[in-house]
């Protein structure tokens, strides 16, 4: 059958490509000042424009605060120091000009780099952004609590200057050229979600910094194909089983005194879980900071199973124990924690039971709430991002004075979807992703004063998603399927499932997002599309987020596949003998894993930037999942692909950015050869210049089209 809408859908791709995913316009940063007064976050100035911008939402209005183009420039990828490239593709940041932003205490000063120069605006009044001039190109810069000063990160070296521009001199630098002070690592920033690496102190006379010494960590080069004059780009990936980086952390003093923090340099033997590989070494600094009670500095494990949380004498450097948490597993980290309010009174993560929740001074969230991300704290109420249902994440308060529902914890978000927040004082920003639309709402007192506008284009095809639960493990996935398909016609149709079905994503959620407006486009095209989240998604418990320890591919393939047969039964018209499989990181690993192990099953598959070696990929997640290569191999063979070429029967496309320094090129490059010396045909689509959030515009509009058509041709030969 012929879509009835194929004359308006093929602009899809382009319109998809064009606003960056439906990213572009959307409020994001939020930054809610200590009195709740005013509120910052960044915006680019349309849905298809890709400069980001400064603003402030005051008194029920919004005002611009900084616009790159009246600055001189949009701070595009070829303008800004190698160091943020790297900052903003470990972040996934697809827009340019302002992209992040810091503010002092009060949030009366903003800071942020633009093409490597420092600028400084006043939120309080008319202000007029001025540059502040620096000795190299800025990263990350960071006022001091009172805003008399400004930190920030060149050529390795932690460095601080005045906001009137005087004063400029480095407080570390690099001792060679594989130091770095003040940012964070790869490991740090890709896999553990520590994206920061230096804190102020309350008084602003002295700041906590992390030394990255890369020297032991193996050298990779990423080369240009496309342009054999370019010299390769070196990088420092820390592989599974290879020597991780060395982190340490210092106490600097603005009147040039050094302090090292003295952390130890293992986890207690006695108290820590047993393994089949043991490493009690602390080689993962997951999270710092200094608030009025102190610096504070938080450790892992080499094998993740003991995480502990020290307090710090920043004149001396000793160190206190804190809280300590052991799993045997893996001990999880939970974004904002540990987190101190203003009465000290600390916020740690707690395994309960199947539970992942947190532990509000001697007060545990409840069971069956499971915790993904503490947002911050206004006073002594704390605020977190949670989940009772795995398809929802709600914003949760716990107010120790309050008459919350759930032993002091209250829902404060309402309609079904994903949502989350930024606090201070007695305001919320609620950001809120629903069936249908995303919203901003300002609550002060918990009643709406206002909204922040969502500038984002709507997509040329609306998602109509069918919310199914399937099979015995109560699979939550969603079914697309076209808009013209009368389903009493007699007609089947051919199957793509869509998943990414892996650690820390959920696709198969009640909210607005790209991901739907997508399998819906597919579904237009004559596909039946199914999306499902298997065991390893987060949001579902503890057991199911461990169910993939040692085993990456097999109990998420197994997922997939009862899934569709559950589907299936429920909706004949679902054609068995025509499904194919389609994704991207993840989600690609499991279609090419799909057709290797499952062609009974599925008949071909497209896979974008898939890590098909698990060795090839970073130490912090694969031992998670797979312990130490050296010690158990088994685990990597089992989970890779490379060892499995021969298996192939069903057309297979794969696709990857060359200049990927997430999941390497290399990946996709050895399976392609292991094919071809099992004589087993394939399609290779390599992507000049593209990294692993591909965003080139001409690439991304086809590269849907061509997908549609492989899939097509391989389905219906």
């Amino acid at each position: 059958m012929t879509s009835p809408i194929s004359l308006i859908t093929p602009g899809f791709p382009r319109h998809f490509a064009r606003t960056r995913r439906f990213s572009l316009g959307v409020p994001d940063r939020f930054t809610v000042s200590p009195d709740g007064s005013r509120v910052l976050f960044v915006r680019t100035g349309s849905g298809t424009d890709p400069v980001g911008r400064l603003w402030l939402f005051e008194d029920g209005r919004e005002r611009l605060l900084a616009d790159p183009a009246v600055l001189g420039g949009t701070g595009d990828a070829d303008d800004v120091p190698e160091e943020e490239k790297v900052r903003r593709e470990r972040a996934r940041v697809t827009t340019s000009g302002i992209v992040g932003y810091a503010t002092d205490r009060e949030a009366r000063l903003a800071v942020f780099a633009l093409g490597g120069a420092l600028w400084a605006v006043r939120t309080d009044g008319e202000g007029t952004p001025w540059p502040i001039p620096t000795a190299g190109p800025a990263v990350d810069p960071r006022p001091s609590p009172d805003g008399s000063l400004v930190a920030y990160v060149s050529g390795g070296a932690l460095r601080v200057v005045g906001t009137d521009g005087s004063g400029d001199r480095p407080l570390a630098e690099p001792e060679g050229p594989d130091v770095v002070y003040g940012l964070a690592d790869h490991a740090a920033a890709e896999s553990i979600g520590r994206t920061r690496g230096y804190w102020w102190s309350p008084d602003g006379d002295a700041l906590l910094v992390t030394r990255v010494d890369h020297a032991r960590v193996a050298r990779w080069y990423l080369a240009d194909p496309a342009d054999p004059a370019r010299p390769p780009r070196s990088v420092r990936y820390p592989a599974a089983g290879t020597a991780n980086t060395e982190v340490t952390v210092h106490v600097l003093g603005l009147d040039g005194h050094r302090v090292p923090v003295r952390l130890p340099a293992e986890a207690d033997a006695g108290r820590h879980p047993e393994g089949v590989w043991t490493d009690l070494r602390f080689e993962y600094v997951t999270a710092a900071g200094w608030d009025t009670h102190g610096p504070y500095v938080q450790v892992q494990t080499r094998d993740q199973r003991t995480v502990q949380l020290f307090g710090a004498d920043p004149d001396t450097g000793a160190t206190r124990p804190l809280d300590v948490l052991h799993d045997e597993a893996w001990v999880p980290l939970i974004p904002g924690v540990p987190l101190r309010t203003a009465t000290g009174t600390s916020v740690v993560a707690q395994v309960r039971d199947d539970t992942c929740g947190v532990r509000v001074g001697g007060v545990a969230s409840p069971p069956g709430l499971h915790v993904r991300e503490v947002l911050g704290a206004a006073g002594e109420r704390v605020y977190v991002a949670a989940s009772e249902e795995p398809t929802e994440s709600h914003v949760w308060v716990y107010d120790p004075v309050g008459d919350g529902d759930r032993g002091g914890f209250r829902r404060v978000s309402e309609a079904p979807g994903i949502h989350t927040a930024a606090v201070g004082g007695d305001t919320v920003v609620l950001d809120s992703r629903t069936g249908g639309e995303r919203t901003v709402t300002v609550l002060r007192g918990g009643r709406p004063v206002g909204t922040i506008a969502v500038l984002a284009e709507e997509p040329l095809v609306t998602p109509r998603p069918v919310h199914l639960t399937l099979g015995v493990r109560e699979l939550r996935s969603h079914l697309f399927v076209p808009s013209w398909f009368d389903a009493a016609s007699g007609e089947r149709l051919p199957v793509l499932l869509s998943p990414y079905g892996g650690p820390g994503l959920q696709l198969a959620v009640r909210a607005y997002g790209w991901t739907g407006a997508v399998a819906q486009w597919f579904a237009e095209q004559g596909f039946a599309v199914l999306v499902t989240d298997g065991r390893g998604t987060p949001g579902r418990g503890r057991a199911w987020e461990v169910a993939v320890r040692g085993d990456r591919l097999g109990p998420a393939l197994d997922d997939q596949v009862d899934a569709l047969h559950a589907a299936a039964e429920r909706y004949p018209f679902l054609d068995l003998g025509r499904v194919a499989v389609r994704g991207w990181s993840y989600g690609g690993y499991l279609a090419i894993g799909a057709v290797l192990h499952r062609p009974d099953v599925f008949g071909a598959a497209v896979a974008g930037a898939a890590p098909t070696d698990r060795r090839l990929y970073d130490t912090h997640w694969e031992e998670r999942f797979l312990g130490h290569p050296a010690v158990q191999p088994e685990n990597y063979r089992r989970s890779s692909l490379v060892p499995y070429a021969d298996r192939l029967s069903r057309p297979l496309l794969l696709i990857h950015g060359l200049a990927d320094d997430n999941v390497v090129a290399a990946h996709t490059l050895r399976l392609s050869a292991a094919l071809l010396a099992a004589g087993r045909p394939h399609s290779v689509l390599p992507l000049p210049g593209a990294t692993h959030m591909v965003t080139q515009e001409e690439v991304v509009a086809n590269q849907l089209g061509l997908e549609v058509d492989f899939l097509k041709r391989s389905l219906n030969p």
